[in-house]
């Protein structure tokens, strides 16, 4: 397969590498080819099942036979009601600017919740800062890093990012909602303090990954109908079923979205949210080795076939976004593989089995793959798509080594 270079810099993006400016550091990507028929069709055959699924929940609704269980509007990006952004400007950001931490107030009490930078500032509050004090405290204002996004990504990139970090964008605002909703199902005071931290920073992530994607300048699309489908079914999903939902299938998503972007320019915090979301995957772990489940909730035909339900609109999810992956340069079949290859680990490890197992889940995927490329790439090379690893940055490979350690591609 030939890779082709493009410039991508708004100040020289419409000429050809060589005659790129001196000194211009402009992004530059191996753009994948793609088949125009099968990108067409794929968007043809999501439009008329998203128009089938969205009407037939719009009339259960209001017959009250069920219907969409979200009070969210993905296409305006929000939840019913509005942004409200002087609420969370009034609670969410001032809370956050008051939240005291045990450690200073009653260290005798035994919390370590501090961080490194709140302790040394701390100490030196009484003193005079430094210059390197000053400079790292400066942050960048919203039209400098506007202008740094045009400058490294021409409109057409910009708008794959935003169609790509959008997908797990909306699983946000499920993730606020189901997380929230396991409130009630988890039982002791720890469980419960542990998921309310998690409720925190799914409201945080919505937000945050709100603004940042409106710092790209492109409009930020709709839900899929295979996002829809998904999201509104974990939502959906009873008891402690929605731990594999959520914490295992959306979050494992999550964590494999940002282990992707993080180490692109203008993306680095998203190796944060990459960090938190290896601790919400860790939750069930953690919970069921104090409340497991019993061997029929792991066995059970249903609830096997349950979980295996959840995570087929999530495999749709994945030539869906090839068009936009491509522009990036990433093989969507490639990080497809990975992801399933995670939660299929986590799954596993957490008692949550399905009626495929790995390994013939696995064999089965790169086929199915691999059929799809053949019919649509140039001289394509069977490939162990599943044994791939999408994950590009060091911190980012660090962490999820530590939590796929003992178990091997």
């Amino acid at each position: 397969m030939t890779s082709v270079m493009f410039p991508a810099c708004e100040g020289c993006y419409t000429v050809t590498p060589s005659r790129c400016k001196e000194g211009c550091k402009c992004m530059r990507f191996d753009k994948i080819p793609t088949s125009g028929k099968a990108i067409a069709a794929g968007k043809a055959i999501e439009f008329a099942v998203n128009q089938v699924v969205r009407q037939y929940d719009n009339i259960a609704a209001k017959l009250h036979l069920g219907g969409r269980a979200a009070a969210y509007d993905d296409s305006r990006y929000e939840f019913i009601g509005g942004a409200q952004d002087n609420i969370r400007k009034k609670h969410y950001d001032k809370s956050l600017r008051l939240l005291w931490k045990a450690e200073e107030k009653a260290p005798w009490l035994g919390f370590k919740d501090c961080t490194a930078a709140e302790k040394h500032l701390s100490n030196m509050a009484m003193q005079s800062m430094s210059q390197d004090e000053r400079d790292a405290c400066r942050q960048i204002t919203l039209p400098e890093f506007k202008k740094k996004l045009r400058k490294h990504y021409s409109p057409k990139e910009r708008s794959a990012i935003v169609n790509i970090l959008a997908t797990i964008g909306h699983g946000e605002a499920y993730a606020w909602l189901v997380s929230s909703s396991l409130l009630s199902d988890v039982k002791s005071t720890g469980a419960r303090t542990a998921l309310t931290m998690q409720v925190l920073e799914e409201a945080k992530h919505f937000v945050v990954l709100r603004e940042l994607l409106y710092a790209f300048d492109v409009d930020v699309p709709r839900q899929s109908v295979w996002e829809y489908i998904l999201l509104e079914n974990v939502l959906k999903a009873k008891g402690l079923e929605k731990f594999f939902g959520m914490n295992i299938l959306v979050e494992g998503i999550a964590l494999s979205f940002f282990g992707l972007m993080s180490t692109l320019p203008g993306l680095e915090i998203l190796q944060s949210f990459h960090l938190d979301e290896s601790r919400h995957t860790a939750l069930p772990g953690n919970y069921l080795q104090e409340f497991p489940l019993t061997s029929w909730q792991k066995i059970s035909p249903r609830a096997q076939w349950k979980r295996l339900r959840l995570i087929l609109p999530a495999l749709a999810l994945i030539p869906n976004l090839e068009e936009h992956m491509a522009e990036l340069g990433f093989d969507t079949f490639e990080f497809g593989g990975s992801t399933v290859r995670k939660i299929s680990i986590l799954a596993q490890r957490n008692g949550f089995f399905m009626l495929l197992p790995p390994s013939l889940l696995f064999a089965l995927l790169d086929t199915v793959f691999n059929a799809y490329c053949q019919l649509f790439r140039q001289q394509h090379q069977f490939q162990r798509f599943t044994r791939a690893e999408s994950t590009r940055g060091s911190p980012e490979l660090g962490v999820e080594k530590k939590i796929f350690l003992t178990h091997s591609a």
